[in-house]
């Protein structure tokens, strides 16, 4: 691994805290950095905002697809549902599930993480049995047989680490024990309503390789296992059992917030926090340039208080080469800000490659979003 060479160097009128006690005439500031937010890193201080354009041509934009429009994704299996972004180490996809699976499904192409946004079900895999509610992150490993009973109508979030796996981040000087404790998480049981479920009935397997689908037939249900035991595993955790960092005199970037981290993309969640309190601290997101990583939010609930005309249930995609930050309404709600605490809770999906967007997602573009950064016009 390359090492980044640094030297802080220092020109003009600056603030000496990078996100707080900016200078007298600086209204904005813009982090420019590599390596997503763990590289070298330069902060400039704007008396215009980054984001002040006035117009915009060619491809390269700020996106806003509804997610809550696609179509084709309601299925009795997750390997029929188009693939709205993806690249070679990654597919995010969404699934509608209205009634029970009748096959179990494998994913031979990488580790799967499911994000419940809504419904409930009861999951039965290889290790066991476990419930499932609205909020859950499901990791289910490489291969792992699996299927879902569903008891209210589900709406999956999927991301497929393609010929990767996911791990936990490195939580470094904070401890292992920050964010979430490693005993929030839960793995399936060989309950009783696991043991209820063998049977000597033929079963079929749908096993995903390459984005092809095969079908095995078993005899039996090969979901058989008396125990097992090692230390890989199904797990699952909710945003409601994460306890995010936090300062109250330093706005703390998206990398914080890491929930699970692949080889070429991580995953973040941003949940409720309290606001930074200190009079000289940012208290909205901070302006950015995408550098080295593309970035796609997926909002679940609450208020969005960095975007205008946001609902859950919708996508932002900010491909690399630009800066991005709040829209104006909330930059400025945001230097005299008057709530306690953020009420919103959103996943991000951050790629050290480049993003290509599925048919089904571009026909849920609101292709007007680009626009929403412009300042309106005072009325007369």
């Amino acid at each position: 691994m390359r090492k980044w060479a640094s030297f802080p160097i220092k020109e003009g009128e600056i603030s000496r805290q990078a996100h707080a006690d900016f200078p007298d005439r600086a209204i904005y500031e813009r982090e420019t950095g590599r390596s997503g937010f763990f590289g070298p890193a330069t902060h400039f201080h704007h008396t215009h905002a980054p984001t002040g354009w006035s117009d915009w041509e060619g491809p390269l934009k700020p996106r806003l697809y509804n997610f809550n429009d696609i179509a084709g994704n309601q299925n009795v299996s997750p390997w029929q549902v188009p693939t709205l972004l993806h690249n070679a180490h990654c597919k995010m996809r969404t699934w509608r599930l209205t009634e029970s699976m009748n096959d179990l499904v494998r994913n031979a192409d990488g580790d799967e993480l499911l994000f419940v946004h809504e419904g409930a079900a009861e999951l039965y895999c290889d290790y066991g049995h476990m419930s499932l509610r609205d909020g859950d992150y499901v990791v289910i490993p490489r291969s792992t047989m699996w299927r879902l009973e569903v008891t209210e109508p589900l709406f999956l979030l999927m991301i497929e680490a393609t010929n990767d796996s996911f791990q936990l981040p490195e939580k470094g000087l904070v401890g292992n024990h920050a964010i979430f404790d490693a005993a929030m998480i839960d793995t399936p049981k060989i309950d009783e309503a696991f043991r209820a479920q063998y049977s000597e009935k033929q079963s079929r397997v749908q096993v995903k390789r390459h984005d092809q689908v095969s079908v095995i037939t078993y005899p039996y249900n090969p979901l058989d296992a008396i125990g097992w035991h090692g230390d890989l595993a199904v797990m699952r955790i909710n945003w409601r059992d994460i306890r995010p960092l936090m300062s109250h005199r330093y706005h703390l970037p998206p990398s914080a917030h890491t929930t699970f981290v692949a080889q070429r993309f991580v995953v973040c969640t941003f949940v409720p926090r309290p606001i930074e309190s200190d009079p000289g601290a940012l208290k909205v997101p901070f302006y950015h340039n995408n550098d080295d990583y593309d970035e796609v939010l997926f909002y679940h609930a609450g208020d969005f208080f960095s975007r205008d005309n946001i609902e859950r249930g919708m996508v932002t995609f900010h491909p690399a080469g630009f800066t991005h930050g709040p829209h104006p309404k909330a930059f400025a709600a945001g230097r005299e800000y008057k709530k306690k605490f953020t009420d919103e809770v959103a996943v991000m999906l951050d790629t050290r490659d480049a993003l290509l967007v599925g048919d089904a997602a571009l026909a849920t573009e609101n292709p007007d979003y680009v626009n929403s950064w412009k300042i309106k016009p005072a009325a007369l």
